[in-house]
Formats: C-alpha cells, structure tokens, sequence
C-alpha cells in the first residue's frame, strides 16, 4: 500500500519494523504510543492500516524518511484520528501539509469513515496552521491534548 502526492511517498510499516522502532525509541511517550498502534495491528489484522505507522518519504531522495502520520483506529461511527510528526530539520516546507492532505484524502474514500479527526497542543501553531491548511475546521470540543479539528468528506 503506497500513497504518492507530488513530492512524498506515504506508506505503512509492518509489525516487526514497528517492533524495532518501539525497541529503539527513547521517548517513553513516543514509545507508548508506538506500543499501543502495534497493539491495534496485532488485536485487529484486518484493520492494521488504521494502527500502523505510515512513513514519509521523498520521492526524490528515496529511502529519505522526513516523518510520519498514523490512524487511531477506525470507530463504529466512521471516525479516525490522525496524528503526525516531523523529524528535526525538515519543519517550514510544507511537507505535513502534503501528507495530511494525501492520507486525510485517502481515508475519506474508504469504506466505513465519514470523517477525520485531529487535535493538537494548544501551542502548537504550525500543527493548527497545517490542520486549517487541510480544511479541517475546528469542533469547538478539546481532547487529552487541545483542540480538536474536523474534515468531512
């Protein structure tokens, strides 16, 4: 499973990469989070693109990875949450934003979701910045991290 825009390539690792990851990973809040989408992908098989780790890449410089995105699963409503990040450095061009907007895009023609949800630390302005970018608007509810955002199809 592959996901191009113009510049990156976005696809999901497998369960003994996530393993490794985990395994390597010294943030203990990183690592937790990483624990619990490997925990998804082994619990439901037949979802595990909802709980995997999707890298991104540069189409350009194959195999160089700037970040990543996941799911938090798929609810019984047709809900999945994105979260995001991108490795130090390669902040300020626009990478997030062509990767929201390729999988958000992605996710809404699938089976099952209605919508795409995110939230962010109130402080964190360029992830808002990139979320409004997208089109998602905000729910004017507040998750364990900040606000929440919204894209419908």
């Amino acid at each position: 499973m592959r996901i191009e825009s113009s510049r990156l390539l976005l696809y999901p690792i497998g369960d003994a990469e996530m393993a490794a990851l985990i395994e390597n990973e010294s943030d203990a809040e990183l690592k937790k989070a990483y624990g619990e989408m490997l925990q998804g992908c082994l619990r439901e098989p037949e979802n595990r693109l909802w709980y995997a780790l999707w890298l991104i890449e540069l189409k350009e410089r194959p195999g160089c990875v700037v970040g990543d995105l996941c799911f938090k699963g798929l609810n019984a409503d047709g809900m999945v949450e994105i979260g995001y990040g991108l490795r130090e450095g390669c902040c300020g061009r626009g990478y997030m934003r062509e990767a929201v907007k390729a999988l958000s895009a992605w996710a809404l023609k699938q089976p099952g979701v209605s919508r795409v949800e995110a939230e962010t630390d109130p402080d964190n302005i360029p992830s808002q910045k990139v979320l409004a970018a997208c089109g998602f608007l905000p729910t004017g509810t507040r998750g364990e991290e900040g606000p929440r955002f919204v894209l419908k199809a």
